[in-house]
């Protein structure tokens, strides 16, 4: 069993943001949130009831949103699973402190991501 995530559940949104420190400010007086930095391209915040992140390593998209993801005890089982249901595989498994994980694009061309402890 995983020590922090739920298999198969929405465990983490990250936000690409142009500014880390204007966007902690924002979201620490807009609703309190608390925030743990990991360098100066990931910040990690906390809202009391889900943890996500800040980061400056992929381009702000105007039309586009948070990326979301979701965790799974098992990384290459989810990999095969997603690859099977017809998901497409858009950056291969890749460790980061905390973890590993990938992205991929649903049908409709949605990225999303899958993290795993182990």
């Amino acid at each position: 069993m995983s020590s922090r995530g739920t298999d198969h559940r929405i465990d983490y949104i990250e936000f690409n943001v142009s500014d880390i420190a204007r966007s902690k400010t924002f979201y620490g007086g807009a609703f309190g949130w608390t925030f743990t930095d990991y360098g100066p391209d990931y910040c990690e915040f906390q809202d009391g009831r889900l943890t996500g992140g800040f980061t400056t390593t992929a381009p702000v998209a105007a039309g586009g949103g948070p990326l979301v993801i979701l965790f799974a005890d098992d990384l290459e089982d989810a990999l095969a699973r997603i690859e099977t249901a017809g998901g497409k595989i858009v950056r291969p498994i890749f460790a980061f402190p905390g973890g590993r994980r990938f992205h991929f694009a649903d049908p409709d061309g949605y990225e999303l991501a899958v993290w795993s402890d182990r």
